[in-house]
């Protein structure tokens, strides 16, 4: 579960003068977001996104949700998904991480990625007043499930001025 740095190759759509994002800036992006959409695919086919919170630790996209949450019940039928984030803007940097998403049991584990969860977002999780107070202690204790998506792929969409795609794949992934 180390973070393991991808492979960076610049694509074909991108312009003339642009460059590969680098991973780190990458890392940056989904540090710095705030919410992140969820696809995953309904048992019938059909698509289903939905906005969450979501942190890099592990060496992967965590997430949380309930059990019984229509993200959680379509992983346990198809754990393929996408994490998507970015700016709502022509300008800024998108991030698409695509992977394969597994709960996560061990309990050292999950107390190592609620302290990402809380250094990320601060008091809207510590704070008695915040409106994820708790969550921290339900996923430890495992009556919420905490969700870490190995990446396969991964993409950075650089916009305006200069429009960039890099595509990010992890080697023996």
């Amino acid at each position: 579960m180390l973070d393991s740095e991808p492979d960076t190759v610049l694509g074909s759509f991108s312009s003339p003068d642009a460059r590969a994002t680098p991973w780190a800036s990458a890392l940056a992006v989904i540090g710095a977001a705030e919410v992140f959409w969820l696809s995953t695919t309904r048992p019938d086919g059909r698509p289903h996104v939905t906005p969450l919170l979501a942190v890099w630790s592990l060496g992967a996209m965590c997430f949380t949700t309930g059990g019984r949450e229509r993200k959680a019940q379509n992983l346990d039928r198809n754990p393929r998904c996408v994490l998507t984030t970015g700016t709502n803007a022509l300008t800024g940097v998108d991030v698409v991480i695509e992977g394969v998403a597994s709960v996560v049991d061990g309990r050292s584990e999950r107390e190592r990625a609620v302290a990402d969860f809380e250094l990320k977002y601060g008091a809207h999780l510590t704070g008695p007043e915040g409106t994820w107070y708790g969550l921290g202690e339900a996923v430890i204790g495992g009556d919420v499930r905490l969700y870490r998506v190995a990446p396969t792929v991964g993409f950075a969409f650089g916009k305006l001025p200069v429009a960039s795609q890099t595509r990010y794949t992890w080697p023996g992934r």
